[in-house]
């Protein structure tokens, strides 16, 4: 698993760093100490040495591959690699999919050590679909918004599945002081008990002060009573004891938001799980916690009511978990429609008023922004009356949802005949006969038996990749996926292992019914008679610019080049196609004092975008699908890269990208 490609002899690399070292001599080392560069998750680095006038001649500079391969043994797998890594003291630290912990040298990308939790022994079940992921460590102490450095005691933390591993960042060893060994299980002292299945970890942890703080992945697969509910936990950094921990879900029957949860059912409720990136705003020493659905994702026929504090943004005192305030999004969510994305922190100018402000980009399309002290929203949001009607069972729809006034929303919202996909004549025509057979209507419309069509999609919108920050300007960068997710509930199949609702989206038109593939009772997904062709009209993918001052969209333009699958269908043949039809997917954007936007994520290139206008600069060919957020640093030897994750499982490639 030591492996360095470097894409320059020994040779060159000598010759180029002496040419670099006396040209940018005065230029300091820059670092990416956090997965989103700060606490305030901004994704926005200051660095201009790339710009758009020499973007274009980026080149590998370095790849380092994770090599790690399915293990037949314990019937685990790599899955998509979505690591953000940081670079401290020339160092790059990286968490791999099985969640290793590797740091690397900043300037060619050699392995310089590596800690192994061996997550691939715990087995498939608590793992993700599509295989294991993990997107970033956290480090101690944290000066201001940059570190000490390996050479003075750092450590680094690891949340891999049920534990958390407390690291020394000069030779990747345990720190035997801290927990057991080392190691502290996360799933101790809950209200039920909890198994390594029942929990994982995605999202890296936050580190205030003298305490670690991470949150919880319980699998979706898991809907059954007393099903573990959502958390947030703070260990003390140098002997593993909690502190404190919030549950997503009230425990009790005097605790606030208990009475939206109708006839007691918070007793027996889980998940409202906190698997997205959180972020801190370190002064003022307030954590803020996005949470997602409550179990079960698409069926709440036993846990009526608003589900307090389910999709809701949470702010918490760090220091005691206390919660200061907090704004449920989706009142009873039956869409899947969890809030993932790191909160970004901002200082507004509104109407002639300065307000210290938080951000939170959506699954549904909509940019929520608060006062982050108090939690009042900037601008006006309005509870509307929405579509209640329903066919499912035992299905109580809640009547209101929040809608923003402003911004606007940066994706597309709800589905009718109008959106039919014409590509061609032919298309139309098979595309409006599908829609028919499904329910269409605005964003909120229900799930349905014969399956509801929604958009945003169930990945969104916006998902974990989240925004970056200008703060030059505060405009807020975000990619948006603009395709559309069946919302299908049927009755529960009773060999479905873990399941006791009475209606779940294990149904041939579910949101998410890959989630449950591999167990017994899966029911395959219906193929669609357009096959990889969309039932709705391109772009699939936008990257939109939202000037966060003035509360409007700045620009939209369509992102990626679409699925070569698709472009490959015989329908298609002939057919002359957009050149970026727009490729969907998770991970966000980089921001830079270059005026550029870089991004990834699903087609084998690195983007960049003019920052002021949406322009696309320039694409730099990867050998694999980019697969995470890019991160951006100059090393102490003067030379700014670019790095990006690439690929998934045995293909898994970590890209450095820089000038020749």
């Amino acid at each position: 698993m030591r492996k360095a490609t470097q894409s320059l002899t020994v040779a060159a690399i000598v010759l180029v760093a002496g040419a670099s070292a006396a040209a940018q001599q005065t230029d300091a080392m820059v670092e990416w100490p956090y997965v989103g560069s700060d606490q305030a998750a901004s994704k926005y680095s200051a660095l201009a040495d790339i710009d758009a006038s020499n973007v274009g001649r980026l080149e590998v500079a370095w790849t380092w591959e994770p090599n790690e391969l399915p293990n037949r043994e314990f019937g685990t797998r790599p899955g998509s690699f979505e690591v953000m890594p940081l670079m401290i003291d020339d160092v790059v630290y990286v968490s791999t999919m099985y969640s290793r912990v590797v740091s690397l040298d900043a300037e060619t990308g050699e392995e310089l050590w590596a800690f192994d939790p061996e997550a691939w022994r715990t087995g498939p079940r608590g793992g993700p679909p599509g295989g294991f992921k993990h997107r970033g460590v956290a480090v101690w102490p944290a000066e201001g918004n940059r570190t000490v450095g390996a050479g003075d005691g750092m450590r680094v933390f690891i949340n891999s599945r049920d534990s958390l591993y407390a690291l020394n960042a000069a030779d990747g060893s345990l720190i035997t002081s801290f927990g057991d060994d080392g190691r502290v299980l996360l799933t101790e002292n809950f209200p039920n008990p909890v198994t390594h299945e029942m929990f994982d970890q995605t999202s890296p942890p936050v580190v205030f002060e003298d305490l670690v703080i991470v949150g919880s992945r319980v699998p979706d697969r898991i809907q059954r009573r007393f099903d573990t509910p959502g958390s947030v936990q703070a260990f003390d950094v140098h002997t593993g004891e909690r502190r404190w921990v919030f549950y997503t879900v009230p425990q009790s029957n005097d605790a606030f938001g208990a009475d939206t949860w109708e006839d007691g059912s918070w007793r027996f409720t889980g998940h409202a799980n906190v698997w997205g990136l959180m972020s801190l705003d370190a002064e003022r020493g307030l954590l803020y916690v996005p949470t997602s659905t409550p179990s079960s994702d698409y069926w709440g026929g036993r846990r009526l009511g608003a589900n307090l504090f389910a999709e809701s943004l949470v702010c918490l005192d760090a220091r005691t978990g206390q919660r200061e305030w907090h704004f449920q999004a989706v009142h009873h969510g039956l869409w899947d429609y969890d809030f993932t994305s790191a909160p970004n922190l901002m200082t507004l100018e509104v109407d002639g008023r300065t307000i210290d402000a938080v951000a939170e980009v959506s699954k549904q399309g909509f940019t929520y922004v608060f006062d982050r002290v108090t939690g009042e929203p900037v601008w006006p949001i309005e509870e509307r009356p929405v579509d209640t009607e329903t066919d499912v069972p035992g299905e109580v729809p809640y009547p209101t949802q929040p809608f923003p006034t402003k911004p606007p929303p940066f994706a597309a919202q709800g589905v009718s005949l109008d959106d039919a996909n014409d590509l061609t004549p032919e298309i139309h025509r098979l595309a409006v006969e599908e829609l028919r057979t499904y329910r269409l209507g605005p964003l909120f419309t229900p799930p349905s038996l014969r399956g509801t069509l929604q958009r945003p999609r169930v990945d969104g919108g916006a998902n974990w990749g989240g925004a970056a920050l200008d703060p030059e300007t505060n405009r807020l960068y975000v990619r948006t996926s603009e395709g559309v997710s069946p919302n299908q509930v049927c009755e529960t199949d009773p060999d479905l292992p873990e399941v006791d609702v009475a209606y779940t989206n294990n149904c041939p038109r579910g949101g998410s019914a890959g989630i449950f593939r591999g167990l017994g009772g899966y029911v395959p997904a219906e193929r669609s008679r357009l096959g990889p062709i969309p039932l709705v009209k391109p772009p699939y993918a936008r990257l939109v610019a939202i000037d966060l001052n003035a509360g409007d969209i700045a620009w939209s333009v369509p992102f990626g080049e679409g699925s070569r699958v698709m472009r490959a269908h015989p329908l298609l043949r002939g057919v002359d196609l957009p050149e970026r039809l727009g490729t969907p997917g998770a991970p966000g954007p980089l921001v830079t004092g270059g005026g550029l936007v870089f991004l990834g994520g699903g087609d084998p290139y690195l983007y960049a975008f003019d920052a002021a206008t949406g322009r696309e600069v320039t694409r730099v060919a990867t050998e694999f699908r980019t697969s995470s957020n890019p991160m951006t640093y100059r090393s102490r030897a003067g030379r700014q890269f670019v790095v990006i994750a690439t690929g998934a499982g045995p293909d898994a490639r970590l890209v450095a990208f820089a000038l020749p």
